[in-house]
């Protein structure tokens, strides 16, 4: 049944005219598209350098036992997980109504050392980057949180008594353990940062979504241009999806006596089965006869 209907709706999609899909072929390698699907992939790995960089910082401070610390680092976390993303882009975007220039310098000393016009020192780019890091930085906080928390306290107590510091047993101890935990949520939300840099094409950033709407908004072509995006979007989430399983497998060695297979090792076990070994008994020592008796 689920064969059929799979089988039903595949053929629905393919025989409908509707979707174009000659277009679709026209478009799929596309200059246009292919410079957008390029800056998405750019602003995907700018963006979650700075999240992972940024929640490694605030899941450090939200441990500190120094509450001035800790509690600037929830409210980080608290401001930015409780707000949307696309509302932090356009708050972003229009950033220069409130801050015409940008003064960079020493507080209270030389607070002007650089002075910058925010119309064109926040480019797009700058938007979009501060909108989807800023905020990935609030969740990774969290996941990194978790992960070191997942490490015992003895490990930490015998860093100490080694003579480490904070910073060196978080560093050398407690992250490299950590990291089994902290890959797996980690890889989903690279994925999810793939799929959520398309709202940048409400500040006019030319990624790949913005992209095929600029060339569907001339040809009218609308529904040909999107699922020329959708399978780009679905290509690349399938091979950040196979480096996420990779990594896991990696960091996942220690924690089970066998790691799981790969695809190709399952592929090759369906194709060529492999022929169990007979299995042998185990032979039983002879026994000493009853009037034979040997001494020790």
């Amino acid at each position: 049944m689920v064969l059929l209907v799979v089988a039903s709706l595949v053929r629905s999609v393919v025989t409908n005219e509707r979707f174009e899909w000659d277009v679709v072929g026209d478009y799929l390698f596309n200059d246009r598209i292919l410079d957008g699907l390029v800056l998405t992939l750019q602003l995907t790995v700018a963006a979650m350098a700075a999240g992972v960089l940024i929640g490694v910082l605030l899941a450090v401070m939200r441990l500190s036992p120094n509450p001035l610390v800790s509690g600037a680092s929830g409210f980080y976390i608290w401001l930015f997980r409780g707000t949307p993303v696309l509302v932090q882009l356009l708050f972003w975007n229009f950033i220069a109504a409130l801050y015409p220039t940008i003064d960079l310098g020493i507080p209270f000393l030389a607070p002007d050392l650089i002075s910058l016009d925010a119309n064109t020192a926040i480019t797009p780019f700058i938007v979009a980057l501060l909108g989807l890091g800023l905020n990935e930085g609030a969740y990774m906080a969290e996941i990194v949180r978790a992960g070191v928390l997942s490490v015992p306290e003895g490990q930490g107590h015998a860093a100490q008594a080694l003579g480490m510091t904070r910073l060196q047993t978080m560093r050398r101890i407690v992250l490299p353990q950590a990291m089994r935990v902290i890959i797996p949520p980690t890889g989903n939300e690279t994925i999810s940062m793939l799929k959520t840099t398309s709202l940048v094409s409400v500040i006019a950033y030319a990624d790949l979504l913005y992209a095929a709407q600029l060339i569907y908004s001339e040809n009218y072509r609308t529904i040909p241009l999107l699922i020329v995006a959708s399978i780009w979007y679905l290509v690349m989430t399938t091979i950040l999806s196979i480096g996420q399983y990779y990594l896991e497998r990696r960091y996942g060695r220690g924690s089970a006596r066998e790691l799981p297979l790969t695809p190709w090792q399952r592929v090759k076990r369906v194709l060529v089965p492999q022929h169990a070994e007979p299995a042998t008994i185990p032979q039983r020592a002879p026994e000493s006869g009853a009037g034979g008796g040997g001494g020790a």
